[in-house]
């Protein structure tokens, strides 16, 4: 794991990347310095895949904290206890049984998505991570760019990935995939942005009805 994290590092320091210079300098943080588990888990039989961090994960060193993240954080809170986090420690706590990930660890200028350029570039050690490191199977992603980033591991998913995504029901369904020899099973959410107009207000039980099926508590 230390030799991921380092190879990550290495890489951000070989520049070409618009990342966020001043968020990590008010953080205090070398630019290099990736964002992953926080408090997580490589035990975690549950995973999130999300996009990139965003400001509040840079500046806690914590994944998932900043409002979208905070909505994951609620439904596995509510899984296990009935109710939302009643504060921030109690959403690190219960983020201690979960896998985070994104396919980039860094925070990119204006979150803006990262080009494809940068993905393939961060594509083996984010690999390395879930197949290697990671032992669970059960990968809920967030929005479309985390969902079609297994698209970007192994381009031969490329068109299974493509036809589930045009399905109705992407975010009840599953789709079992091979990633590297290891069997991956894909529950779609929708990105939990408050800038996703679409699906923000339905978040909460899409998960709900994610973990419950899952039976994470």
């Amino acid at each position: 794991m230390d030799q991921v994290l380092a190879a990550m590092a290495a890489e951000a320091a070989l520049g070409g990347m618009d990342i966020d210079f001043p968020v990590y300098a008010s953080a205090g943080l070398a630019p290099t310095t990736p964002v992953l588990l926080g408090s997580g888990s490589l035990d975690a039989p549950v995973g999130i895949l999300g996009r990139d961090p965003g400001r509040f994960e840079i500046h806690d060193r914590e994944p998932f904290i900043g409002k979208g993240g905070q909505l994951i954080r609620d439904g596995f809170h509510r899984a296990r206890h009935g109710v939302d986090c009643p504060s921030k420690q109690a959403s690190v706590e219960v983020g201690r049984g979960v896998f985070w990930c994104n396919t980039v660890p860094f925070k990119p200028t204006g979150n803006k998505a990262w080009s494809m350029k940068v993905k393939r570039r961060f594509e083996p050690h984010i690999t390395s991570l879930i197949v290697d490191h990671w032992t669970g199977s059960d990968m809920l992603t967030c929005g479309n760019v985390a969902f079609e980033w297994f698209g970007v591991a192994d381009k031969s998913l490329r068109p299974q990935l493509k036809a589930f995504w045009t399905r109705p029901d992407r975010y009840e369904a599953s789709l079992e995939i091979e990633l590297r020899g290891k069997t991956i099973r894909l529950h779609p959410l929708p990105h939990p942005s408050p800038l996703n107009a679409t699906w923000y207000k339905n978040f909460p039980a899409l998960l709900d009805a994610r973990l419950a099926e899952l039976g994470w508590s």
